[in-house]
């Protein structure tokens, strides 16, 4: 498991900001949002994730609808990889494949294409929070679908006391987290 460095690590524990009851009562969001208004700390963070990823064998990274989009992108154009987008139900145009899911505050369904990914293909997913695992155990169940191999996970943030990496585990045991709560 990698870990940040202190000083980053420190620097976002500070930017993201907690947003009580929120998407319903009870549920303490944790918003990364703040990130992108500190456009020295959003470098740095996709530097970071560059430097942990340039000398692994991956094919594509695959980012998780809507904040996996923020870093997932910049990361697969730094390192010359394509980028797959998995999208809400519905929001895709083209022959796509679904999986509906579990969420913590209710349910789901994730959408990619079904050209995206190529047999064999090695693919990072990447979403900005890990939670109970959901979100990402479906992103890896569509690139299984469609042939891929899960190469691993990366999360700005983890809630570890959801144990969401448990759940992750059965796709790869390479499973990066920036910051824990």
């Amino acid at each position: 498991m990698y870990l940040c460095d202190m000083n980053l690590q420190e620097r976002l524990i500070s930017a993201i900001r907690d947003v009580p009851d929120f998407p319903k009562e009870g549920i303490l969001f944790k918003d990364i949002s703040t990130i992108m208004l500190d456009p020295i700390l959003s470098v740095d963070v996709l530097d970071h994730l560059v430097d942990i990823y340039k000398d692994q064998e991956l094919d594509a990274i695959a980012g998780i609808e809507s904040r996996g989009f923020l870093f997932g992108y910049p990361l697969a154009m730094r390192l010359g990889l394509p980028f797959i987008l998995l999208r809400k139900k519905g929001k895709l145009p083209y022959k796509k494949i679904t999986y509906e899911y579990d969420l913590e505050y209710g349910s789901a369904a994730i959408e990619m294409h079904i050209d995206a990914i190529h047999p064999g293909q090695r693919v990072l997913i990447h979403d900005d929070l890990l939670a109970t695992g959901g979100s990402a155990a479906a992103a890896a169940e569509l690139i299984q679908q469609c042939g891929g191999q899960v190469a691993g996970f990366n999360f700005l943030v983890s809630l570890d006391f959801l144990c969401g990496n448990e759940k992750l585990k059965t796709y790869s045991d390479k499973i990066v987290n920036l910051v824990r709560f």
